[in-house]
């Protein structure tokens, strides 16, 4: 019999707290109704999209 082998979990995930205007929180509940996936998942697809396509400005 094959041995039941554990390995240690990767996770590269953190924990955050930050603070939303209550209209931006149930925009996100909304969009999350409508399409089926979690606000951290919406959430964290937005702040990719945001760094990616970000100028900074001197």
């Amino acid at each position: 019999m094959e041995k039941f082998v554990i390995t240690p979990k990767e996770d590269s995930t953190v924990t955050m707290t930050i603070r939303l205007d209550r209209e931006l929180q149930e925009q996100y509940n909304q969009l999350s109704i409508r399409t089926n996936r979690s606000r951290n998942e919406l959430i964290n697809m937005a702040l990719k999209y945001a760094l990616d396509n970000m100028e900074l400005k001197a």
